[in-house]
């Protein structure tokens, strides 16, 4: 079982555990994602994400600075509280149940447009989500447990600690997912809770395999919280590390998840297959960390809903800023309109398939805010698609320097960190729009606005922005030939 390992931001180099490989955003001359403006050459191939900008970003690099925790008042009353939701869920995904978005029948519209991936794909992109996952939607109860070591005692109060991430994580998935999912982040052990072994004796690298030192720490773990912890009331499971244990996140990032985790251990009958750990801050010395420093627990979450990895191990460069789950650090962000009806956060009156041939137009929404059309998906394949969504300022998307319409594949065939989405830019080599800190600069001004086009002339396909009215929408032209 492969975790889903995570990266430091641009600029610091990966951990030696991740996989070489060729240069993921480095397309030119590939043929094979054509992309084009309107007005382009003959038979242009892809460039999605030059790596322009990563000189700019290596520069904003810098050292972590000393910092006071976040207040208690935010979080007490989150921590304490009983949860109110109704049932008993299970940290083990349920076996039948996919998460998020569920299975349309052959004759429905959406039907052609749901991709799939082979079994052997690691976390695929594929729709409906394969079982073991958590869900996705409703309220949903995840543990929250604080650890230190007798080599890494406990920096701080371990209710200080969870007041880095729960407030703000909670805001975040009800932000991004309109208020389907109400995620609520409970500690029912409000110390550290002190491992029996030193955390060196762990082995705890970075790309740790579950075997053999996660599944002694989550054993061990598991002895000495079940007298105070019903494990089977909660969906998933958040172990916050002292941030004193291991190296700093700025040298080295540890946090990992293991989702769908079928060789997880037990607790109370109920094995612990959705886990997430993170170490350490990722604090970037910008001032911003209050602000910032939590999102790291949403992506790590994000695997536990079935999402994948879209960084690759030469950064951000496939997905840039777009979604949480390819950039963690920096501005706060949001997910692809694909993710959120992977996730099961948009109907499907909110999706358009463009399977048939011909021209259609379709009038998008600004995917911050709830209601409207928000995804308009044209297949390639049963395995590949292309999505196309409007992305503004607003909610938690930040950082948008260029509103407009986004264009993106997705691939359900591709693992994990692999690149399965790969985000189109309309501005190739440009730098970007921005200069915020572990922003990926060069894929900021990706989208599309009027007048401009993207074409695959191999597949016989052009999006066309054709216009925006006053609300700020915008019409999308798909032609199929």
């Amino acid at each position: 079982m492969q975790p889903a390992s995570r990266i430091p931001p641009a600029g610091q180099g990966p951990g030696p555990d991740l996989d070489s490989g060729p240069d993921p955003v480095a397309a030119s001359g590939s043929g094979s994602d054509p992309v084009a403006a309107s007005g382009s050459g003959p038979d242009p191939v892809a460039a999605s994400g030059s790596g322009s900008g990563s000189g700019s970003e290596r520069n904003l690099r810098r050292r972590i600075r000393p910092r006071r925790v976040a207040a208690l008042a935010s979080v007490t009353a989150l921590t304490l509280a009983v949860s109110t939701s109704a049932g008993t869920v299970h940290l083990r995904g349920h076996p039948t149940e996919a998460a998020g978005a569920t299975p349309l029948g052959h004759g429905t519209p959406l039907a052609p447009c749901m991709i799939s991936g082979p079994l052997d794909v690691q976390m695929t992109e594929g729709i409906p989500t394969p079982p073991g996952y958590a869900r996705s939607t409703g309220t949903v109860r995840a543990l929250n447990l604080m650890i230190d070591f007798a080599d890494a005692p406990g920096e701080g109060t371990a209710l200080e600690r969870l007041a880095e991430f729960a407030p703000q994580t909670r805001a975040w998935f009800a932000t991004s997912s309109y208020g389907r999912l109400d995620y609520r982040a409970e500690a029912p052990i409000g110390h550290w809770l002190r491992m029996p072994k030193p955390f060196s004796a762990y082995g705890l690298e970075r790309g740790a395999p579950f075997e053999p030192g996660y599944r002694k720490l989550v054993e061990d773990l598991v002895a000495v919280a079940d007298p105070a912890v019903d494990f089977p009331a909660y969906d998933l499971l958040n172990v916050l590390v002292t941030p004193n244990a291991g190296p700093s996140a700025l040298d080295t990032v540890l946090s990992v998840t293991f989702a769908g985790n079928r060789d997880a251990p037990d607790a109370d009958g109920t094995p612990l297959s959705n886990a997430s750990f993170v170490y350490s801050r990722q604090d970037d010395g910008s001032g911003a960390y209050e602000e910032t420093g939590y999102r790291v627990l949403p992506h790590e979450n994000g695997h536990v809903f079935g999402l994948p990895d879209l960084y690759t191990h030469e950064g951000g460069g496939a997905a840039g800023h777009w979604d949480i789950m390819s950039e963690d650090w920096g501005a706060d962000n949001d997910l692809l309109g694909w993710h959120k009806w992977k996730l099961g956060w948009l109907d499907e009156t909110q999706v358009s398939c463009a399977a048939s041939s011909g021209t259609a137009e379709y009038t998008l929404t600004p995917l911050p805010e709830p209601g409207g059309a928000k995804l308009v998906v044209v297949p390639l394949d049963s395995r590949t698609a292309y999505a196309v969504e409007l992305r503004t300022r607003g909610g938690n998307d930040v950082a948008v320097c260029r509103p407009g319409i986004l264009v993106y594949k997705v691939d359900a065939t591709v693992d994990t960190g692999d690149g399965p989405v790969r985000v189109f830019d309309s501005r190739r080599d440009s730098g970007g729009c921005t200069r915020s800190p572990n922003v990926h600069a060069e894929l900021s001004d990706a989208t599309f606005v009027p007048g401009e086009t993207f074409e695959d002339r191999r597949a016989g396909i052009a999006i066309a922005v054709a216009a925006t009215d006053a609300a700020g929408d915008h019409r999308v032209r798909v032609t199929r030939r």
